[in-house]
């Protein structure tokens, strides 16, 4: 046999060697993920818990991942994020609890569900700011011990929004009729075939409203700030971690190493702490490839979509 048929012989062979054991990593990485519902660094004894909510945030529970899924940075489920803060809460070994929130925002519902499982914690909270923590993204934070930025971090957008899609114009245009059958006239407000009129926008403004007045209050709260100095910021507007700082919504700058040295020294942990890391892609291809699933423009387009059906009430900044 020639050598260059040994060559690739040989090359096949520890390419499906390194398949074969990539693929049992997998499977027993994904195995004592699905036990535990962590991961965490070697070693024994106390230990800080990071908790991630990246993505929309959105109600429900994450799809139950495979042993070769990539995992999702673009939706925080609330029931997954409730599950994780609720397990670090139990666990003895966890001294302090790291929330990272890499996230625009999201479900007014989804959000407060996340607020007050962080109300009820009874081991210390920080928070640690991403590239952006906005609207939704800060709500979640407002109850916790101390809120950490990085000076670029985008944060803010304090309120409220409901948008409506309105196919009117486009489809008379095109001969499209919508029929619709309704119980009373508010029946459907907001349909995309119909004007959004005076009495619809009133109506929607007091929901809005409502839930704005809420959002000013659990940050004065949680901030204890008085709330006409939150209202003087909270007009929608985006700012950065050092602003943020400036207007008291930020109580230290720095990135997640910075936060988690922080509260090592916080809880009294001799030397680098142990992390135990909560809602992180741990399999073999998540950890591969998380870095390339970054949703595609035609994704972005179906989950803006997505998150305006039925159009609820969001705490989410609106990218340009």
């Amino acid at each position: 046999m020639k050598k260059s048929s040994w060559v690739l012989i040989i090359l096949g062979l520890l390419t499906m060697t390194v398949l074969v054991c990539g693929g049992m990593v997998a499977v027993s990485v994904w195995l004592f993920q699905d036990v535990t519902g962590e991961t965490a660094t070697i070693g024994f004894g106390p230990a800080i818990a990071i908790v991630r909510v990246e993505g929309v945030i959105m109600p429900g529970e994450a799809p139950e991942p495979s042993p070769f899924s990539t995992g999702d940075n673009s939706t925080a489920y609330s029931r997954t994020v409730i599950k994780h803060l609720k397990q670090a809460n139990d666990n003895n070994d966890v001294k302090a609890v790291i929330i990272y929130v890499d996230s625009p925002g999201g479900s007014v519902y989804a959000s407060d569900e996340i607020y007050l499982q962080i109300k009820q914690m009874t081991k210390p909270v920080i928070i640690s700011m991403g590239s952006l923590a906005a609207s939704g993204g800060y709500y979640i934070a407002a109850p916790a011990q101390e809120i950490w930025a990085s000076p670029h971090t985008l944060t803010c957008s304090i309120g409220v929004i409901s948008q409506f899609l309105n196919f009117e114009k486009f489809s008379a245009e095109y001969g499209v009729t919508a029929i619709t059958v309704k119980s009373g006239k508010f029946k459907d407000s907001g349909s995309p075939f119909r004007e959004f009129n005076e009495e619809d926008k009133a109506l929607w403004q007091a929901m809005i409203n409502e839930a704005y007045d809420e959002f000013v209050r659990i940050i004065a709260d949680g901030r204890k700030m008085d709330e006409i100095e939150v209202r003087r910021w909270a007009d929608g507007r985006v700012c950065t971690g050092k602003q943020a700082q400036q207007m008291g919504f930020v109580d230290s700058l720095g990135y997640l190493p910075d936060v988690i040295k922080h509260v090592g020294e916080l809880v009294k942990i001799d030397g680098e702490p142990r992390l135990i890391e909560y809602g992180k892609p741990t399999n073999f291809w998540g950890i591969s490839s998380s870095s390339l699933s970054q949703p595609s423009p035609a994704q972005q387009l179906q989950q803006l979509l997505n998150l305006h059906q039925g159009s609820p009430l969001m705490y989410l900044y609106v990218t340009p």
